[in-house]
């Protein structure tokens, strides 16, 4: 299977935001002040989008596999890692200095987008003679 490590590091991702939204709308809510659970949630959001995007993005690379695809994957993941992984940790040990970590994590979602809107942009004139 092509790409079989982004897939299942893409399907284990699926999970945990799954299991981590089920956590704060039934295990958080009464431990946590609202700005933390707020915080959770927010983590959890942005994994659950990073995680579609890398779905569509193992998608377009089944029918259509560039090279700076791969690069988008990364970027995504060490997004979800320090941007939601921080939010989760501030949020369940109220240390609120993990927050420093959260912007890295969206710079490299950003850089990820980014990167995607690069690969189309190189992709165009390829697919411009399939049409």
């Amino acid at each position: 299977m092509q790409d079989r490590n982004w897939w299942l590091a893409t399907a284990l991702s699926g999970a945990i935001l799954v299991a981590a939204g089920a956590f704060a709308a039934h295990g958080l809510s009464g431990l946590l002040s609202p700005k933390l659970l707020q915080t959770f949630e927010t983590g959890v959001r942005y994994q659950a989008w990073h995680t579609l995007a890398m779905l569509g993005v193992l998608a377009w690379r089944s029918a259509c596999p560039l090279a700076g695809q791969h690069r988008v994957l990364g970027l995504w993941m060490l997004g979800i890692l320090l941007f939601s992984g921080s939010l989760y940790a501030l949020a369940l040990s109220g240390v609120s200095r993990l927050g420093i970590i959260t912007p890295f994590g969206g710079v490299f979602m950003i850089a990820g987008w980014l990167a995607l809107a690069w690969c189309v942009m190189r992709t165009q004139s390829s697919l411009s003679g399939r049409t």
